[in-house]
């Protein structure tokens, strides 16, 4: 009795012999899934709050000075206004996005001209394909001097 190592047989079933199911490819199909499906249900969540409440409203009012489509594949209207207190001050300027373009074709009418804007900020907008700016009008009045 030597140093041989003992080998035990263990008995085979008899019959057809069945392969075991997949586990591994199963496995990694749901990890691939779960890789893909978790982000991107975070991002909708993400660009749903964002877009879907108002962080603040208000109006302001000045001359517009710009509007003009902007973008390479996610095309926006983008605008600004100039903000003057007084008249021969410094102004201050205001950019804005517009979502509507019928409402962008009421600002070019008004290129140059004094306007009022109301508008809605949605902070944390995760892409500028919604807009290069966090605030959005959704009113234009035409200041008569």
């Amino acid at each position: 009795m030597a140093d041989t190592p003992e080998t035990t047989e263990t008995p085979t079933p008899s019959g057809p012999v069945v392969a075991p199911p997949h586990k591994k490819r199963n496995k990694a199909l749901i990890i691939l899934m779960i890789l893909i499906l978790v982000p991107a249900v975070v991002i909708a969540l993400w660009i749903w709050v964002a877009l879907g409440y108002t962080y603040s409203n208000g109006e302001r009012a000045g001359y517009l000075q710009k509007i003009s489509k902007k973008g390479w594949l996610c095309k926006t209207w983008e605008g600004e206004i100039a903000m003057t207190p007084l008249p021969g001050a410094t102004p201050q300027y205001f950019s804005f996005t517009v979502r509507n373009d019928s409402l962008a074709r009421v600002l070019e009418q008004a290129a140059g001209k004094q306007v009022s804007l109301t508008y809605d900020q949605h902070r944390g907008i995760p892409t500028s394909c919604f807009g290069e700016t966090e605030y959005f009008v959704t009113a234009v009045r035409r200041i008569t001097p």
